[in-house]
């Protein structure tokens, strides 16, 4: 299991100085939608400057019609970054289209498909889906699948099953996770072992981290206890 540092700061400094912080760790750095529509390209060329060894996952959630996320697939290939994601609600024509894009890069990406968002109970997900939550988040699962993405973003109470339906290489990243039991906009959030025990690829950790007062220490304590 690896960890993505989520940089959620309100300025791009903020950010930036964040990830110097955390330079000499071996981590993912997420980059969402907040910041790289403030601060665009330089950001990615930003930290890679800092440290090229960070993986930087670009987390814009491309959600169009099918021809037009393709387009934007391309030119995030182009950014050097090393994952994104779209909306597996798209559709299979629209994430099959996207991966035929992504396949003809230099260096291609990862692509992962969101599932469900963490921020969904099950009657919101319901009024929306029409479906529950579970079903319908295996269901997105499956077809991101055949259609050949790498992995999903999902929440760590369905990446177990969501590997048992598809296969145990396909990457589940697993975001809300926090470092004790907690209540807040995020309804689907697990801790750092539940996620290890369900078997995610990769967690998402963001305010634990950035609200703290020595995030290196935190960045510390959840790397030993994803070795445990």
């Amino acid at each position: 299991m690896e960890l993505c540092v989520a940089l959620d700061m309100p300025t791009f400094e903020a950010n930036i100085d964040l990830a110097k912080k955390l330079r000499d760790k071996d981590i993912w750095l997420k980059v969402g939608l907040r910041s790289y529509i403030r601060d665009g390209e330089k950001i990615v060329k930003e930290l890679k400057e800092i440290n090229s060894g960070f993986k930087i996952f670009l987390d814009l959630k491309i959600y169009d019609i099918p021809n037009t996320m393709a387009d934007a697939a391309e030119s995030m290939s182009n950014l050097g970054v090393d994952m994104f994601n779209i909306h597996a609600s798209s559709g299979k024509i629209a994430m099959q289209e996207v991966m035929s894009r992504v396949s003809k890069a230099k260096n291609p990406p990862l692509v992962l498909a969101v599932t469900a968002l963490t921020s969904f109970d099950e009657e919101n997900f319901r009024a929306i889906y029409n479906e529950s939550l579970n079903k319908k988040a295996l269901q997105f699962a499956k077809d991101a699948y055949e259609s050949g993405l790498n992995g999903v973003v999902c929440s760590a109470h369905e990446s177990s099953v969501i590997k048992s339906k598809t296969d145990e290489n396909f990457i589940t990243l697993t975001p809300g996770i926090r470092m004790e039991e907690a209540n807040d906009d995020q309804k689907r959030v697990a801790t750092v072992e539940f996620a290890k025990k369900e078997k995610s690829n990769i967690i998402v950790v963001g305010r634990p981290i950035y609200n703290s007062k020595n995030p290196l220490h935190v960045v510390g304590e959840i790397l030993k206890r994803i070795e445990l």
